[in-house]
């Protein structure tokens, strides 16, 4: 076969699908190989009839070996297609003909792909997804894009991305105003590359402040952005125009061109919505009484939308949550039957001059190997339509797989699932068969309307038939809380699991996903079933939460835990609970055994902070009344001179319905010890930080250079890196707002 024939049978044969991945790579081979053998057409050598042999195999080899990676790709990964923005003054004329692509198309093995149409993954935000690693160790993502010429006729793009996987075509984008486009623009790694006579590239993940430069090309805001062109967490198209950026999902047509550090429009994601606890005069009301609160979805979930360049809702930052994410050296309880004891520290407040801050924190009784009781869980996983997102149902499948590793093999574990039905997928199984429990889990797809609360009902029955007398039955929901089947109520639900916790079942809840995230659902399930809220939008996310933490995810070692601090009029004006707004109880419940609190797992840790005003301070806020008499000064009795409040804390032990007390003083002589100084100073500076996102209506002065210094000081050890993520975090948000 000469090079001709071997020409003329190529565009003989029908092409497949456009930019196709596979495609692409075989034609650049066998591009490359025509001009190779017909630069060598005028040379004579007597090897020259099997030089052009041997290169018409090489081209049909690496065609034949493109087409088999084609069809080793999963089906909704085979399809990637970029089209730039279309110009205002041709978005007017009537749509040219297409142009059919010149190129040679690539071999037969190929060509059935076409049969085969990849399918549309539902709509999604035009931010990136979280990063994913790419098994083929490429570039994360390489784009050339031809600009639309306003005063010639229009062509269909012939340049195409070629990443790891790929899934289905994405529309063109509508403009915005007029804007020059870039004629050509590459993206690899984390550098954006624009052609001669364009404004300078900007490198990801360095924002100057308030933003880039007006009139620099800029994709995305930070790395992330960059890594979530991975196909591997879906389809990414890319605009690049004239100081805008446009990062859409498959199926996306809708283009934010918002400068970066403008508000972003937000998704349909729900909080619970709560006002920011105020200052109170100590004179008026001196009891502070709340419930304790170990969920850390709230960072989890403000950390992705910091990293995706959008500010977080303001429900979704919730202080105390922010703060219980990291884990604090308190010192820990030696018993199961006093499961914590307080630590109470006193320092200086880093955003009000002449205030205090009153910190109390406790360790949970970090519970053996050896005596951990066996696990009776079932793992209810949401496999309705919404969660047909990679973020969502793979990789909650992920985490779950995970759990596996952290159970004893004669731990039971069962699986249900709800879409437009529930359905029991794996009955209670022996930790041990992990095979078999990892093909149901694996087995699931996702599809359907959202009947949650048929799933919920299911998995207490499932919970209920293997159910251990002494030991955990937990139930394990992953879900982005969307519910519209059956009960969708969040009153109802929570009511349904209030009584279902009495029978001794337990429910936590793992978030997942954005856009239609329910996190007032997941927070009241998780609350009123004696379990945790987390929301995990990474693997690392997921191995922090399952792995290392869980005992404390699976083990409760205090249940229905409520401080109550009184402080002293003698010697504190006034008081502020920094966060725990949505734990608010009242003085009468603290007494009350039958008022469900937080619980406290083996291992957690759980930080309160109070900012006092002395009575010697200046730095009162609210004044005193004219006419209420209680401005005459009485002399404070000897015994409590030396005392700014006085704590208690009520708790039950996992198999008691009867509460236990802790009391003891908080003394003005009450400093910070040298073992905890740095846990002190750190979730100071992630108490502040909060605050700031908050709108900073009580931190004064306080920047996010101030968060940034205050925590890179008291970093001490930190082997996963969780505190220096925070550090990256204060950077991002700095960027955004525009603050110092």
């Amino acid at each position: 076969m000469n090079t001709q024939s071997f020409e003329r049978q190529l565009q003989q044969i029908d092409p497949p699908p456009p930019d196709s991945a596979a495609r692409l790579r075989a034609r650049r081979a066998a591009l490359e190989e025509f001009d190779r053998v017909k630069a060598l057409r005028g040379q004579r050598h007597s090897w020259r009839a099997p030089r052009v042999w041997l290169g018409g195999f090489a081209a049909a080899g690496v065609a034949i070996v493109g087409a088999s990676l084609y069809w080793l790709m999963p089906a909704s990964e085979r399809v990637v297609a970029f089209r730039p923005v279309v110009p205002v003054q041709a978005r007017t004329s009537a749509r040219p003909p297409a142009v059919p692509d010149q190129s040679p198309p690539p071999p037969a093995e190929v060509t059935a792909a076409k049969q085969r149409p990849a399918p549309r993954l539902p709509p999604r935000r035009n931010v990136a997804a979280p990063a994913a690693p790419s098994a083929a160790g490429a570039p994360i993502a390489e784009i050339s894009a031809r600009a639309s010429n306003p005063t010639a006729p229009q062509q269909p793009p012939t340049s195409a991305i070629t990443a790891p996987a790929a899934v289905a075509a994405v529309p063109p984008a509508p403009p915005r105003g007029d804007e020059d486009e870039l004629a050509e623009a590459q993206v690899t790694g984390t550098r954006i590359l624009a052609p001669p006579g364009t404004s300078a590239p900007t490198e990801a993940g360095v924002v100057p402040a308030g933003g880039p430069p007006r009139g620099s090309n800029f994709i995305g805001n930070t790395i992330a952005n960059l890594r979530g062109l991975d196909p591997t967490f879906g389809s990414r198209t890319l605009t690049l125009s004239d100081g805008r950026r446009v990062v859409s999902a498959s199926n996306q047509a809708d283009v934010n061109s918002a400068p970066y550090g403008a508000a972003q429009p937000q998704a349909n994601d729900k909080f619970e919505q709560f006002a920011i606890n105020p200052v109170k005069r100590t004179a008026d009301e001196p009891v502070s009484t709340f419930s304790i609160d170990v969920d850390t979805a709230s960072y989890s979930f403000v950390r992705r939308q910091l990293n995706e360049g959008a500010p977080p809702p303001a429900g979704a930052v919730r202080t105390e949550e922010m703060i219980n994410y990291f884990d604090y050296d308190w010192p820990a309880a030696d018993s199961r039957e006093l499961p914590f004891k307080p630590t109470v520290t006193v320092s200086d407040s880093p955003w009000g001059t002449g205030k205090k801050l009153v910190h109390i924190g406790i360790k949970g009784y970090e519970l053996p190997a050896r005596q951990r009781p066996d696990v009776n869980l079932v793992l209810l996983l949401d496999v309705s339509g919404s969660m047909n997102e990679p973020d969502k149902l793979p990789l909650a499948q992920r985490s779950m797989a995970m759990l596996l590793d952290n159970l004893k093999p004669t731990d039971t574990v069962g699986i249900a699932v709800y879409a437009g039905a529930a359905g029991e997928v794996l009955p209670p199984t022996p930790a041990r068969d992990r095979d078999v429990i990892l093909r149901a889990l694996y087995s699931l797809r996702p599809g359907g309307s959202t009947a949650g609360a048929a799933g919920i009902r299911l998995a207490y029955d499932m919970a209920a038939r293997s159910f251990r007398k002494e030991g955990v039955n937990r139930i394990l929901l992953a879900t982005d809380g969307d519910f519209n089947v059956g009960i969708s109520d969040a009153r109802q639900l929570q009511h349904f699991v209030e009584q279902q916790r009495e029978r001794g079942i337990f429910l936590s809840v793992l978030g997942f996903g954005e856009d239609n995230y329910r996190d007032d659902i997941a927070q009241a399930l998780a609350q009123n079933g004696n379990g945790v809220a987390a929301y995990i939008d990474t693997l690392n996310e997921a191995h922090k939460v399952l792995v290392e933490q869980a005992g404390s995810q699976l083990f409760t070692i205090a249940k229905d835990v409520k401080l109550q601090v009184e402080f002293n009029p003698a010697t504190v004006a006034e008081y502020r609970l920094v966060g725990y707004e949505t734990r608010a109880l009242a003085r009468e419940d603290f007494n009350n055994d039958k008022v469900d609190a937080g619980d406290v797992g083996a291992g957690h840790t759980v930080t309160a902070i109070y900012e006092i005003t002395p009575v010697d301070s200046a730095a009162r806020l609210v004044d005193g009344l004219r006419y209420g008499g209680e401005e005459k000064k009485q002399a404070p009795d000897a015994g409590n001179a030396d005392e700014y409040g006085y704590l208690k804390i009520r708790y039950k032990l996992p198999g008691s319905d009867t509460s236990q007390l802790i009391e003891q003083p908080i003394a003005v002589r009450t400093g910070v010890p040298r073992a905890v100084r740095r846990d002190v100073a750190f979730s100071t500076a992630v108490a502040g930080f909060a605050q700031l996102l908050q709108g900073g209506k009580y931190t004064g002065p306080l920047t996010y250079d101030d968060v940034y210094r205050q925590a890179k000081d008291a970093l001490g050890e930190d082997p996963r890196g969780y505190r220096a993520e925070f550090l990256q975090l204060v950077r991002r948000a700095q960027g955004m707002l525009g603050q110092r």
